[in-house]
């Protein structure tokens, strides 16, 4: 197989699904005959090249919206997705049809770009496994946040943890209105005392994206407080989350 042929296989994706380099020129291998390859020079490239992506990677964080998009679709599929979107968050949401309209836009990046969300949501998600501590409130936060915060339906969650505030389980388990009637203080309690539970953190989002609570939300919170304190388990927080925000019931002094 061609040296270049070889190297081409360990291309990033984004560089594959484009014959334009996105970012820098593609690696300047020199065309020679297979039984000519030194395998020690192959090995000595690859790290190289290593090397300078590792670079750019932590540099991640001073790239532009745009600039960061163009490493996955190519500078004018980029401006001409967020030109039409106007935004990151609008774009990752569109239809597969409205992202096909986009010049330069064709099934793989589609496919591509619609990955992001989820592969996101689980990155999040895996921040507290079962027999994590959680260390502050932010952590909290940003884990509901990438459970709940996209769903166009309210969900109502609850957090176990130990004594120790590490985690046991999480649970969704009322879907709907959050109103005294739809959230049962009784299933709560039975499923705080199967898993063992010192304390609880509940959790419920607002499809509308208002992350303010309601009377009802507050309705709620004192009964599940009252139902949890007669078997010595204590409320820690009800978040409430909304369009990139969480509301601490606790932060508000209303537990």
């Amino acid at each position: 197989m061609a040296l270049r042929h070889q190297l081409w296989l360990v291309l990033p994706l984004s560089k594959q699904l484009s014959d334009r380099p996105i970012m820098g020129q593609f690696w300047d291998v020199p065309k020679v005959a297979p039984e000519t390859v030194d395998l020690d020079q192959i090995v000595s490239l690859c790290r190289r090249n290593s090397d300078d992506q590792t670079a750019m990677v932590d540099k991640l964080t001073e790239l532009t919206d745009a600039e960061l998009l163009a490493r996955l679709t190519g500078g004018e599929a980029a401006a001409s997705l967020l030109l039409r979107f106007g935004g990151l968050r609008a774009m990752l949401e569109a239809g597969e049809a409205e992202l096909l309209a986009c010049p330069g836009i064709g099934p793989a990046r589609v496919g591509l770009l619609r990955t992001l969300p989820e592969l996101a949501r689980r990155y999040y998600s895996e921040s507290l496994p079962p027999g994590v501590s959680i260390r502050s409130p932010s952590d909290t936060e940003a884990f509901l946040k990438a459970r709940m915060g996209h769903l166009d339906h309210e969900l109502f969650c609850c957090l176990f943890l130990d004594n120790r505030h590490r985690v046991l389980r999480f649970d969704e388990l009322f879907r709907g209105t959050i109103d005294g009637t739809s959230v049962y203080p009784r299933e709560v309690v039975k499923e705080a005392l199967a898993v063992n539970a010192a304390a609880v953190i509940l959790a419920h989002n607002h499809p509308s994206g208002v992350a303010e609570p309601s009377q009802a939300d507050e309705r709620i919170t004192r009964r599940l407080k009252s139902a949890l304190e007669l078997v010595d388990i204590r409320l820690l927080d009800h978040l409430i989350i909304g369009d990139g925000r969480a509301t601490s019931l606790a932060g508000r002094g209303l537990l």
